[in-house]
C-alpha cells in the first residue's frame, strides 16, 4: 500500500483500521512493515501505534519534513 488516507468527514469510523487489517489478511507472504508520518500529524501516529499496533522505529527526514518511522515484523 502506497499511501493511506481517509476524507476528514469519514475518519474515526474504523474505515482506515479495517483497510489496513484486509490487506494484511490478504497479503500473507509479508515479515514486516514499515511506513512514516509527519512528526506534527498526532491522529496519524496514535492511529498506527494504538490502533494498529505498529511501534515507533525512529525519526527522520523526508525532504524538508521531520517523520517519525514505523514498523510492524510478523509473529511466527
Amino acid at each position: 500500500m502506497g499511501c493511506l488516507c481517509v476524507i476528514p468527514k469519514y475518519q474515526r469510523k474504523g474505515i482506515g483500521a479495517q483497510a489496513v487489517k484486509y490487506m494484511l489478511g490478504y497479503y500473507t507472504d509479508w515479515s514486516k512493515i514499515t511506513l512514516i508520518t509527519p512528526v506534527d500529524k498526532e491522529k496519524n501516529i496514535n492511529f498506527y501505534t494504538k490502533k494498529l499496533g505498529l511501534i515507533i522505529n525512529g525519526m527522520g527526514m523526508d525532504g524538508n519534513v521531520r517523520v517519525v518511522h514505523f514498523l510492524m515484523k510478523r509473529g511466527l
